[in-house]
């Protein structure tokens, strides 16, 4: 799935609770204003780069891809 992200205010975008291994997200941030409207991307019970916390963009204009890597590390952002 691909998800063109509007930040013209804050976002929360949900990970899939049972994802299958390569299951793939991309995120864009689209507007161009992640810097002051964060797009927080919570992770649902599955780790993000290994971590328990949530995944934030911050970036404007950025990209992000989310691969399923497996419940070991979870998802792996590019």
């Amino acid at each position: 799935d691909r998800y063109f992200v509007d930040t013209s205010a804050a976002r929360t975008l949900t990970l899939p609770a049972s994802p299958a291994l390569n299951d793939e997200i991309q995120i864009l941030a689209a507007s161009g204003t992640a810097a002051t409207y964060n797009i927080t991307v919570a992770r649902n019970g599955k780790l993000i780069n290994g971590n328990a916390g949530n995944f934030i963009i911050d970036v404007n204009g950025s990209w992000y891809t989310l691969v399923f890597t497996g419940n070991t590390y979870g998802w792996k952002v590019a």
